[in-house]
């Protein structure tokens, strides 16, 4: 019986070609569903899981906050990061052809273009974190430093305290 091949994704791809070890965590999803099932099908603790929220700036430009499951974008904060003066979420509509990723799919690693990243500081004191593969029912396990060296990201307080 032949073995069924793992499709890779570009955000793999990517990780992979820079020599970033990775896991990947694969769960049953027909269409999106938030990232707190997702910690509860893969057993993980929120604090471990983030997500990836894709804004546009005043200036048109698009942004790119990877933050806890749990937790949510503080806008203000979120701007101040990235030198804008608002940031508003991107149109649920618009995602894929922002990012070439869809909705529940999207991750800071290998977008159709490299937006300026930004993940809360809250990932530092992570050894691993789990952030989307580039596909519904794919996720994917590694060292915030290197989720950061993938998608030329820094580390900011972006989250509503």
């Amino acid at each position: 019986m032949a073995k069924e091949k793992e499709v890779k994704t570009n955000a793999m791809r990517i990780l992979e070609t820079m020599k970033i070890p990775y896991e990947s965590h694969t769960y049953e999803c027909k269409e999106f569903i938030d990232g707190l099932q997702i910690a509860d099908m893969l057993g993980e603790p929120y604090d471990k899981v983030y997500k990836t929220l894709v804004t546009v700036g005043n200036s048109k430009n698009y942004y790119c906050f990877v933050i806890p499951i749990a937790e949510e974008l503080d806008l203000k904060a979120a701007a101040r990061s990235v030198g804008e003066k608002s940031v508003e979420m991107l149109h649920v509509k618009d995602i894929n052809a922002v990012t070439g990723y869809i909705r529940g799919g999207c991750t800071a690693i290998g977008m159709k273009k490299q937006y300026v990243t930004r993940v809360d500081e809250s990932a530092i004191l992570l050894e691993k974190m789990i952030v989307s593969g580039g596909k519904l029912g794919l996720q994917l396990e590694l060292a915030p430093d290197d989720l950061l060296k993938a998608s030329q990201g820094e580390y900011a307080d972006i989250i509503r305290h």
